[in-house]
């Protein structure tokens, strides 16, 4: 389907998506949930987009949060069922069994610093800011915020950002583990491209069960994450790639994975 927000591209094996409201710092509004929305459940269907990365247009913002005049005079039971659709909307991203890579260039805040969090890596721009501003508006994050952001900088650090409503810039987020790594403005596009093209040089179906091994093991004792770790290990000898790219290893040659 033609998307009116989105701009969409395949590079490399890595389908590029771009929020496109930059008038509007690429603002979440519902017609930007539903694109997305979209954009989720083609991607889980196409074996073609081997990786993913989302950014946002122009260069002030990678998306700014969400578009508040939509919902200033929501009832809480309209809030809750539009939180709701957000969170099941990045937790589909986060489910997703190929890389997701957020290319941060600018603004990342609310719903913006949730949709960067929901995927799986993160590369900023040097003048890329986050944060969690939503209880300065009277309310909280509610696309999954309390929850991936102390999971990813720690609960002191994520607390700080969450009762001040203020904003970090790119140096502070990647010292405490929110990106992965800051450049330049103008080499974000390369850094990211090459970062997807690293993971594309592996095997996929090592890359969806490494992926999916962090993401359930996260919300399970440690005993049992363990035991789901070695059934996926041993679903792996079942496979071609395994073969290859042992087979790679002790002839001491590039492997050829074909994912099966």
């Amino acid at each position: 389907m033609p998307f009116e927000n989105l701009l969409l591209r395949d590079e490399d094996g890595a389908r590029w998506i771009t929020v496109n409201r930059p008038a509007k710092l690429n603002a979440l509004n519902a017609s930007v949930i539903a694109e997305l929305e979209q954009a989720v459940a083609d991607l889980a269907a196409d074996p073609s987009a081997r990786a993913v990365v989302i950014t946002g247009a122009g260069e002030k913002a990678f998306v700014a949060g969400a578009d508040i005049g939509e919902f200033a005079g929501l009832s809480a039971d309209a809030g809750q069922a539009l939180a709701r659709r957000g969170q099941r909307l990045f937790d589909a991203l986060a489910a997703l069994p190929k890389p997701v890579i957020a290319a941060v260039n600018g603004f990342a805040l609310g719903g913006g610093c949730e949709l960067a969090m929901a995927c799986h890596l993160r590369v900023a721009s040097s003048n890329a800011r986050f944060g969690q501003p939503e209880a300065k508006l009277g309310l909280i994050p509610g696309y999954g915020g309390t929850q991936r952001l102390p999971r990813l900088i720690g609960m002191g650090r994520a607390l700080e950002m969450l009762l001040t409503g203020g904003t970090i810039d790119a140096a502070t987020a990647h010292a405490w583990g929110l990106v992965n790594k800051v450049v330049e403005p103008g080499e974000l596009h390369g850094a990211v491209q090459k970062l997807a093209e690293e993971i594309l040089a592996v095997a996929p179906l090592s890359v969806a069960r490494c992926l999916e091994a962090v993401r359930l093991g996260l919300n399970l004792p440690l005993e049992q994450a363990e035991r789901h770790e070695a059934a996926l290990f041993g679903l792996c000898f079942a496979t071609d790639d395994v073969r290859e790219g042992t087979s790679a290893f002790l002839e001491k040659r590039p492997a050829r994975f074909t994912g099966k």
